[in-house]
């Protein structure tokens, strides 16, 4: 089944298939798109069928681990598996998971195929006036960074990098 737009889903899928639409350095791949949790196996499978090498985790804002670390300890299993099948993992989860040491401990950023996707939400983004600016903080002073960077917002809503929600189309559900 083809649906329209993405808003169309409905109860969301297990997967989808579509491509890549946001400016991420696999813009324009096809993608197998996963909500939630899934059974690594399930996701490689579904790859191989479809010739897919490009897996999107934590879509619709799914990737949620809390402070449980169970949870995070299977997120590590399905991220684990698919870095040992040597395939491209984007994994998309809100900025305030980026504290969390499980990032930086489980070894997933040596990984040269893996895109942190680090959601930062800002509703209502273009109300804020021309002197808006975007911090990127640590966590303290003098804490693991060797200081901090700013960039106007303006700057950072450039054109190029823009993705319409019109884009996300012509995706095709497969659970």
């Amino acid at each position: 089944m083809v649906i329209k737009g993405r808003e169309d889903f409905g109860d969301e899928p297990k997967f989808f298939i579509g491509v890549e639409v946001e400016h991420t350095p696999l813009h324009g791949k096809p993608t197998l798109f996963v909500f939630g949790k899934q059974n690594p196996k399930e996701i490689l499978q579904r790859c191989l069928d479809n010739s897919i090498d490009h897996v999107y985790l934590g879509c619709g804002n799914s990737f949620q681990p809390e402070e449980d670390r169970k949870q995070w300890e299977m997120w590590d299993h399905i991220i684990q598996e698919l870095i040992k099948a040597d395939i491209w993992i984007t994994l998309d989860f809100d900025s305030g998971y980026a504290n969390h040491d499980w990032f930086h401990d489980n070894g997933w950023n040596d990984y040269d195929k893996f895109v942190p996707m680090i959601a930062v939400k800002l509703p209502h983004i273009k109300m804020f006036n021309y002197n808006a600016t975007v911090k990127l903080d640590d966590s303290s002073f003098k804490g693991t960074n060797t200081g901090v960077w700013c960039h106007k917002l303006h700057d950072l809503m450039d054109r190029t990098k823009y993705t319409d929600w019109s884009e996300y189309i012509g995706d095709k559900i497969i659970d």
